[in-house]
């Protein structure tokens, strides 16, 4: 068994072709209060990850979860994250097209991600992958989806300024493709925004 990464939440390890992660205890927590968490979170992920597959989005597949030990399966993604291979994609604006139109089907079927960041996308032969649905929820609010993508909209702007553009540009027309009610959310983002700056400037 292999360490793959430690988290705040979660230790990932790799075990004969399958993830294993396993939520840590947080000794800040009251001791019953930490358990009832981990095992519901647990719960939560495998079940974000069948119903976004549900959905037609690519992700890990569970083989096995157990809320005792705070642990799920899932089938290992082989490739690379778009955190890593953004600088050296050539086909930039198709890739970030088809990210925005798994956000779409994910929003439409009423899942948030919760960190829906270039390092829970992994492109493996060709295919992109969510992965990682550790904070995520299944909330149908306008509020959730466009705080979601104002999570992506951060992401890329601290990692990849210099394609934000072109990426934003991508990722919001494959959105409203296929989430054409989506149009709400892109407003309330915007009021989100706008919010953030006045706030940030008082």
């Amino acid at each position: 068994m292999k360490l793959i990464a430690r988290g705040a939440e979660a230790v990932i390890m790799l075990d004969e072709g399958e993830i294993i992660k396993k939520r840590i205890k947080k000794n800040y927590r009251i001791p019953l209060i930490d358990l009832k968490l981990r095992k519901k979170r647990t719960k939560r992920e495998a079940r974000l990850l069948s119903i976004a597959r549900q959905h037609g989005i690519p992700t890990p597949f569970v083989r096995d979860v157990i809320p005792e030990e705070f642990t799920i399966r899932i089938s290992y993604i082989e490739g690379e994250t778009l955190r890593d291979i953004v600088e050296k994609l050539k086909n930039i604006k198709e890739i970030f097209h088809e990210v925005g139109n798994l956000a779409g089907k994910m929003h439409s079927g009423n899942v948030i991600h919760g960190d829906l960041t270039t390092s829970n996308m992994i492109l493996s032969k060709g295919r992109i992958y969510l992965i990682d649905f550790g904070l995520g929820e299944i909330n149908e609010s306008i509020e959730a989806k466009g705080t979601d993508i104002l999570v992506f909209k951060k992401s890329v702007r601290s990692t990849h300024f210099e394609h934000e553009e072109e990426i934003f540009d991508a990722f919001f027309r494959g959105y409203l493709e296929s989430f054409p009610s989506g149009s709400k959310v892109i407003e309330r983002l915007k009021l989100m925004e706008r919010r953030g700056r006045y706030f940030s400037e008082r």
